[in-house]
């Protein structure tokens, strides 16, 4: 039966960052320096110890095989020059050698059973291998410097599409489901909602759909990080998604959004981490490597300060594009607004039965019948001149008209 393993060895592992024990009063990263340059020059001096001791051990040695030798042939009268020797003197030598030994051996063995492990010595490498990824060679990034979906990905994606249109002969489509960002970005009454308009191409938006739909979790997550170190951590584990060019599409609408509901901070942040996806794409493109690969390079060099506020540049650039922008979008929102509102439907050409209001009136007859003045008011859509109509008149007569504009659906009475 085999020995347990014993793990006692691990019970006292030595960090040179540990916080027990420093005092409220001392500066944290020296006391760490300290402890760590202390354990460094321990080790050293045990390092030195052994290998004196190894030393003198080997030179013991040799001197005792020389004894051991000359105590042999005195024995058998080989040599007629050993009788010279004292042979009690000799064996006493020896006996002392070999105690000399014995200590310098068990010397060393504290040294072992006492070693403080610690970062450095823990572990050591029993083998190492060179592995050679065959697709290696493959291009998995664009030309603009941005990573490409995996071949199963974009494969159920045409499936889907091909399954959409096939179905979509056959029965009407159906309402899509919300996913959870977008019902976290779904507007109020006092929320603008603005769409993928730089999205060109037909097949780009099925592309640009799907992966909404299937990484927005992500998405909204990356747009929260404010740390750089944690960005970094978080682009190691999901750099496959984030810096594909619908993520950064995702993001420069996020941001807009963001802006023209009035959220700026939240823009802001936004827009920089919009940033760092687009200047890792551009790095990628300018050494014609897959952007995950310059991932590190990226976060290292930012460190920098010159690199650092170039940029932070770039990205109040950006921000400033954005405001921009969302003050153009709200005039042309506007505009389609009030276009929208002015737009005149020639009732006489639907059917009678299909303009009647809820009251059972058809408002062609009931606007006909009503005085210039209160027809006037309702063409210009404004509340004000429809009361000054109102107040002109009787107000008995002004109560039947009113009542059959409400019956007709020229007026809400909630309104």
């Amino acid at each position: 039966m085999s020995k347990p393993i014993d793990y006692s060895k691990w019970d006292n592992i030595e960090l040179s960052d540990d916080e027990s024990d420093v005092h409220p009063n001392i500066e944290r990263e020296s006391w760490f320096r300290m402890k760590h340059r202390a354990r460094v020059e321990r080790e050293e001096r045990e390092e030195t110890d052994k290998e004196a001791l190894n030393q003198e051990t080997v030179k013991a040695n040799f001197r005792a095989q020389e004894i051991e030798r000359i105590l042999r042939r005195m024995e058998s009268g080989e040599d007629s020059d050993d009788e010279l020797e004292d042979s009690e003197g000799l064996k006493v030598e020896l006996e002392e050698l070999k105690k000399a030994n014995d200590a310098r051996l068990k010397k060393m063995e504290d040294y072992e059973v006492n070693k403080k492990w610690n970062v450095d010595n823990l572990c050591h490498v029993v083998e190492e291998r060179t592995i050679i990824n065959p697709k290696a060679a493959e291009t998995k990034f664009s030309s603009a410097g941005f990573a490409l979906p995996d071949e199963p990905e974009v494969e159920k994606m045409a499936d889907t599409a091909k399954e959409a249109s096939s179905e979509g002969n056959e029965k009407a489509p159906q309402k899509k489901k919300e996913t959870k960002a977008e019902k976290a970005k779904a507007p109020t009454s006092s929320i603008l909602q603005v769409g993928p308009e730089n999205v060109q191409e037909n097949t780009m938006i099925l592309s640009y759909s799907d992966f909404v739909d299937k990484h927005a979790d992500i998405l909204e997550k990356w747009m929260t990080i404010k740390s750089l170190e944690k960005c970094k951590q978080f682009l190691l584990l999901h750099g496959a998604i984030l810096l594909q060019e619908n993520a950064t599409n995702y993001l420069l609408l996020a941001s807009l959004e963001d802006e023209m509901n009035g959220f700026r901070e939240k823009m802001k942040l936004t827009a920089r981490q919009s940033q760092i996806l687009t200047n890792i794409a551009e790095l990628a493109k300018s050494l014609k490597s897959h952007p995950g690969n310059v991932i590190l390079p990226f976060f290292k060099r930012i460190q920098e300060k010159q690199y650092y506020d170039g940029f932070m540049e770039g990205v109040d650039s950006f921000i400033e594009k954005i405001i921009k922008r969302s003050i153009d979008k709200k005039k042309e929102m506007k505009r389609d607004q009030v276009k929208e509102e002015t737009t005149t439907v020639d009732l006489s050409s639907i059917p009678k039965e299909e303009r009647l209001g809820p009251g059972g009136l058809d408002p062609v007859e009931v606007f006909d019948s009503l005085p210039e003045s209160l027809q006037q008011a309702f063409e210009t859509r404004e509340v004000d001149n429809l009361k000054q109509a109102l107040l002109a008149m009787d107000p008995k007569d002004a109560e039947y008209h009113m009542k059959r504009c409400v019956d007709c659906g020229l007026w809400n009475d909630n309104s």
